[in-house]
């Protein structure tokens, strides 16, 4: 056997493993980009005090809450149905705003950013901690139009801190 001969049998599975690598890390690392995709911060307050100041932080942007949702009471009337009874949450909702000015600039820079809007904000507390109220928000960052999206980003975010100073 040459020494090419060897090396040729070598070379498939060098490719293959570095192949697995990069798969490998792709893979971990699109795991570490979901995990950013979400902002939170929690305060030792009570949900409805935390709410309150979350509302104030919209309204004190000019931007109105269009809609609450209350996820809490959904999952808790849905969890029979899927066979999970198990206490999630004490309070949880989500409120959905926008922006008519950002919203109308990131739209144009890339139709297809629709999908961030409206703006969507939550707040929890969870079923095991009594007067731990967690807020925050899905980041807007896959689109294209990235100042605009990192504006957007700037509010979402000043708005959930000013709800849990």
């Amino acid at each position: 056997m040459t020494r090419i001969d060897a090396l040729a049998g070598f070379a498939p599975r060098v490719v293959l493993a570095g192949l697995c690598a990069l798969a490998m890390s792709l893979f971990l690392a699109a795991g570490t980009a979901l995990a950013e995709d979400i902002r939170s911060y929690t305060a030792k307050a009570e949900f409805d005090e935390v709410k309150f100041e979350l509302n104030n932080a919209i309204i004190a942007r000019g931007l109105t809450v269009d809609f609450t949702g209350n996820i809490g009471k959904m999952l808790e009337r849905t969890g029979p149905d899927v066979g999970s009874v198990k206490p999630l949450y004490a309070k949880a909702e989500f409120l959905a705003f926008c922006s008519a000015k950002l919203s109308r600039a990131m739209i144009e820079a890339q139709l297809t950013n629709i999908g961030f809007c409206p703006y969507v904000v939550f707040i929890y507390e969870a079923a095991g901690r009594p007067g731990e109220t967690t807020v925050g928000y899905r980041r807007p960052t896959l689109g294209e139009a990235s100042a605009v999206l990192d504006e957007i980003d700037r509010l979402l975010d000043g708005i959930v801190k000013d709800a849990v100073k």
